[in-house]
């Protein structure tokens, strides 16, 4: 009887921590948006127009805005204004720095159709016959390359476990890459669960296809 009630006390336990914890995560995405309304006059603020507050509404203004923006910036004047603002932005030693970096990773991250976190990767990392997961973040640019030996080096990101936000950034031959057959989602998953989580089968031993592990094919370089 206690095996019983354990396994489903673990069961329900199961079901309710993930879905917990996506709408505690939502929650405070949509409570964050809602106060961006709070920068309106409050005469002019939904809640005082309406007598009522409409939870959600900050994320359909936000989405909205994003989108008009969107639209501004593809506009011949659009983009002039964004390039001067630039400009002006880019007179300011700090902020300046600030600015490029944040702009730079968004627009990599956005706009780019490159190999960006697009492959999951094993490396021998932090030493030899020790293996971690990476993800394939480009190929550094040719002061870089020319700086080391002759073979061609990819960047990969290799995040730490449980808190995969952080991690080492780390250059390695594209030849000792060895490329899996695992989605990002799935190496994720097994990366924050640090590997009590394995990715779903795909018809081979241990959930990994025959096929799965290669070598990486060349990638072109960007622009090519």
């Amino acid at each position: 009887m206690k095996k019983k009630m354990k396994m489903v006390f673990l069961t329900g336990l199961a079901v309710v921590i993930p879905a917990g914890l996506t709408i505690y995560i939502l929650s405070l995405i949509i409570g964050a948006m809602d106060r961006l309304l709070e920068i309106v006059p409050e005469r002019f603020q939904p809640d005082t127009l309406l007598n009522f507050h409409i939870p959600g509404l900050g994320v359909i203004v936000t989405v909205v805005l994003i989108f008009i923006c969107g639209l501004v910036t593809k506009s011949y004047i659009g983009n002039k204004l964004v390039v001067f603002g630039e400009y002006l932005v880019g007179k300011i030693p700090f902020v300046r720095s600030v600015y490029q970096a944040i702009k730079r990773i968004a627009d990599g991250l956005l706009m780019d159709k490159a190999q960006s976190f697009k492959k999951v990767v094993l490396v021998e990392y932090p030493r030899r016959g020790v293996y971690s997961i990476g993800f394939i973040t480009g190929m550094p640019n040719g002061e870089i390359q020319k700086r080391m030996d002759d073979r061609s080096y990819m960047g990969v990101f290799i995040p730490l476990a449980l808190t995969p936000s952080t991690g080492f950034f780390i250059m390695a031959p594209r030849d000792e890459l060895i490329e899996l057959d695992m989605s990002v989602e799935e190496a994720f998953t097994l990366i924050i669960s640090a590997g009590i989580v394995s990715p779903r089968e795909r018809g081979g031993e241990n959930g990994i296809h025959p096929e799965a592990i290669k070598i990486i094919p060349p990638l072109t370089m960007r622009g090519e």
